[in-house]
């Protein structure tokens, strides 16, 4: 209210600058962006939040020490700048990183940002009654100390080039006062979960289940005023409604269009497209352990050939084009182009029909009755491919993967299954095969779970598919261990290479990401990680603002 006196008192004195003309910041900040969204947060708590939609608002209204920056370089701190630090410095032996708060941010309810805070944040994330995914993500963080109110030391269990990255990505800072009278293990619970105060350039209003989330600039941060003055996500868990809501301008920004959207968006004349690179990858994955006896390998994917004879045997790039048309590209392994360490021309199993049912032969399976199905021992070439029968595209996918195989002599039973119910049998590796898609995190190490040994034996284990191949854990090993960025992008070219020519999955597609926008928006870069980084940054002219702008 008081920001709001001043601005009149202001418009009274100089009233000829406030009548004639709109000063040239006014023209270039203000608005409210109207975003399309498909659900609801599941939680407004930075440690335990699960879901894109409440990333997206966590991420606005909370800060984080430092900010990763748009080329995703994590390897010690050069690829990242200042936010709740002002700067910060490595201890002599690298096994220590203390963060100075910068004095002038403050909690969005007016208490200084304290180091104390990041403290506490810290501990309460590795409380184990909290029960964040984030745990095993800072399992080399020992402990962090606040010798004075504006200093935050981070040590560490080992020197890493992810030590920066893991002290500051994962964790926005929480307020100490708001949450510390409340036990970890009822958060989930609390009135101050439906309330987040944090230190972002956007203040929480309300949050309307099923139907909005509102947000507004806050004026006076010490970053400065975002742009925007408001953001509000209209949610429709319907797909179609949330789309019409975006076509009809009710909306200004939807941020998953499909292919089969694009001809319905180039009909009105000013609405926009943007393409970014994501950080999710498709693939059909085997199992090559035996559901039945986890201890025996799968009768059938249990071999090295006969998976790269099934993988020769899809034609990836024709999949791609039918499923997903220009808003993706054949995937290039368990990794995406967006990270500097990937190689965009990494060799892949070339798709050559011939070349797979001679590779069939050779191993005995053959079509001896002449039914189309090849068969060894008196077994058919035969299993399932489980995929959610929520997902068109995946399921589609099955589709043209079944023919395909089908053409080599290979019988697929696509198992059109529950999310939930997939996932489970995925876990309990009670499966054939399945098609799966991962959202990496801006660390390629995340490879490490979902393809390799640890995360094939460990009971909480990704890697589904139990691939273990001991040189594919040691180059990423040593990828992860690397200072030097060209030798990190070698060691993981290896790997890649390595699991690759083991084909424990059939590298599918890398979706290229595609948001529909409203020419009125003016947009700052899109991040591969997180597309609303930069919504701080976006405005809308003030000769292109409708009713809701004010």
């Amino acid at each position: 209210m008081a920001a709001m006196k001043h601005v009149r008192l202001l418009c009274v004195v100089a009233l000829c600058a406030c009548v004639g003309a709109e000063s040239t910041s006014t023209k270039n900040t203000g608005g409210t962006l109207a975003i399309s969204t498909g659900g609801d947060p599941d939680i407004l708590i930075p440690s335990l939040l699960s879901s894109v939609p409440a990333a997206q608002v966590v991420d606005l209204v909370y800060d984080r020490l430092a900010e990763i920056g748009d080329s995703l370089n994590i390897v010690n701190d050069g690829g990242f700048t200042p936010r709740l630090a002002d700067h910060w410095t490595w201890g002599r032996d690298s096994l220590s990183i203390a963060f100075h708060i910068n004095p002038r941010a403050k909690w969005h309810d007016g208490p200084p940002v304290r180091s104390s805070d990041v403290r506490f944040t810290v501990q309460t994330t590795k409380d184990s009654t909290l029960g964040s995914q984030l745990l095993a993500l800072i399992t080399n963080i020992d402990s962090v100390t606040a010798p004075d109110s504006a200093t935050a030391v981070f040590w560490f269990h080992a020197r890493s080039p992810q030590q920066f990255y893991d002290a500051v990505y994962q964790m926005p800072i929480m307020p100490e006062h708001i949450w510390k009278g409340i036990a970890p293990s009822a958060w989930r619970a609390s009135d101050a979960a439906k309330h987040p105060i944090g230190s972002g350039r956007f203040r929480f209003v309300r949050w309307t289940p099923r139907a909005s989330v509102e947000l507004v600039a806050d004026t006076g941060n010490y970053r400065g005023a975002p742009k925007l003055n408001r953001v509000i996500w209209s949610i429709a868990p319907d797909f179609n409604t949330a789309l019409t809501r975006f076509l009809t301008g009710e909306t200004d920004f939807f941020e998953a269009l499909r292919p089969e959207n694009l001809p319905e968006v180039a009909k009105h004349p000013d609405l926009r497209t943007k393409q970014y690179h994501g950080l999710a990858y498709l693939f059909a994955q085997f199992n090559l352990r035996d559901p039945a006896n986890h201890s025996r390998p799968h009768p059938i994917f249990g071999n090295r050939e006969l998976r790269r004879a099934l993988t020769m045997a899809v034609d990836r790039a024709s999949i791609v084009r039918s499923v997903f048309d220009s808003l993706a590209l054949p995937a290039l392994g368990p990794t995406v182009r967006a990270y500097p360490t990937t190689d965009p021309d990494l060799p892949q199993i070339p798709f050559d029909l011939p070349r797979a049912r001679q590779i069939l032969d050779s191993l005995g399976w053959r079509d001896a009755n002449g039914d189309g199905v090849r068969e060894r021992n008196g077994r058919p070439l035969e299993f399932s491919l489980g995929v959610p029968s929520s997902s068109r595209g995946r399921v589609r996918m099955a589709i043209l993967i079944q023919e395909q195989l089908r053409q080599a002599g290979v019988k697929v039973n696509v198992d059109q299954l529950d999310f939930p119910v997939l996932v489970e049998r995925e876990r309990k590796r009670a499966f054939d095969a399945a098609i799966g898609q991962w959202n990496t995190q801006p660390s390629p190490g995340s490879v490490r779970g979902s393809w390799g040994t640890a995360g094939s034996r460990a009971t909480s284990g990704t890697n589904y598919s139990s691939y273990e191949n001991p040189v594919f854990d040691a180059y990423v090993d040593s990828a992860l261990a690397s200072f030097d960025l060209a030798r990190r992008k070698a060691y993981f070219t290896k790997a890649y290479e390595t699991i690759i020519q083991d084909a424990p999955a059939i590298w599918i597609a890398e979706a290229i990401p595609t948001v529909g926008y409203h020419s009125r928006l003016q947009l700052a870069p899109l991040r591969s990680d997180a597309w609303w980084a930069h919504i701080a940054d976006w405005w809308i002219p003030a000769d292109k603002r409708i009713p809701r702008d004010k």
